[in-house]
């Protein structure tokens, strides 16, 4: 992967080169950072490269901020701008992927979130599937669980405590599999390694709740809009069984980074017929095409880069 050639570092956008942290920087040692995962998409038509949410993508850092004893002075609309601006710095016109991250930049021993330096920097890289076979995933369930509201806070996207992804997600590919599904203290499906989970059982879009240790995803919240609103599907959030997704007529993934993933086998085991089910086949189409500011309806979603 190519380096970015800027950043937003330290109130200012400058070469990425520059952009750097000391070793005892905070963060570094104890995880005290957050994170988001935005994308931008180039749609050759129009010429135009858009971002997509990206007012809901830094409500929701800023929000994780809170929980980390973080203030800044920006807002969704600020941080929008300057992202704005680091794109064109970069004369982006492809699709690429951003992250916004909010850390804490004291250069200090100590255990503790409140009383420090709060900074925030944002580079952008550009960017095509997270999950290679993103058509017919093989996944298997993670031997490890996922963790807890009340051990790390799994709404907000912190860094810390994607270690536990990272151990999901490299015994996955070790073993052979495309990516793993995590579960719960409790035995419920909770998530990927970092993506939401979305099964059809009878023609019922069914998703784990926010209480089931989730990210709180927007491209969750896109794909249940659009379920509902465009294909008419009904929408369940509830608890998942274990055995559910053996089951099931049709799996799919979904983030910003992972879009709509669908997942064919789990352990070995076909979903459905064993290919990719009409469901996760139309809301895959209609993601790109929402991305891509080619749906009018939901235009207001996409935030043009070059006007």
């Amino acid at each position: 992967m190519a380096l970015p050639k800027f950043a937003y570092f330290e109130g200012k956008i400058v070469p990425y080169a520059e952009a750097k942290v000391g070793v005892m920087t905070h963060a570094l040692n104890y995880g005290t950072a957050a994170f988001g995962g935005v994308r931008a998409y180039w749609n050759e038509d129009e010429k135009q490269l858009f971002i997509f949410r990206p007012y809901d993508h830094f409500k929701r850092l800023l929000r994780s901020a809170r929980l980390l004893c973080m203030n800044f002075d920006h807002t969704p609309e600020s941080l929008t701008q300057v992202l704005k601006d680091l794109l064109r710095a970069e004369d982006a016109h492809e699709d690429m992927y951003i992250r916004p991250l909010i850390y804490k930049a004291d250069e200090m021993i100590g255990v503790k979130c409140h009383d420090m330096t709060d900074e925030i920097t944002i580079f952008t890289v550009p960017f095509g599937r997270y999950v290679s076979n993103d058509t017919g995933a093989h996944v298997t369930i993670s031997g490890w669980r996922r963790i807890d509201d009340n051990t790390i806070p799994a709404r907000g996207k912190i860094a810390g405590a994607y270690v536990n992804s990272a151990l999901i997600k490299t015994d996955a590919l070790r073993a052979g599999f495309d990516e793993a599904l995590v579960l719960t203290q409790d035995g419920h499906i909770s998530e990927g390694s970092a993506e939401n989970i979305f099964m059809v059982r009878d023609g019922v879009l069914i998703t784990p709740p926010v209480y089931e240790n989730i990210l709180e995803g927007i491209t969750r919240r896109t794909i249940i809009q659009l379920a509902k609103e465009e294909l008419g599907v009904e929408v369940v959030e509830r608890p998942i069984d274990r055995t559910e997704v053996y089951i099931c007529d049709e799996l799919f993934m979904t983030g910003t980074a992972a879009q709509v993933t669908a997942v064919t086998k789990v352990d070995h085991r076909p979903v459905g017929d064993g290919t990719m089910g009409p469901i996760t086949a139309k809301l895959r189409q209609m993601y790109d095409d929402v991305v891509r500011g080619k749906l009018p309806k939901y235009r207001a979603w996409n935030e043009p880069v070059y006007e």
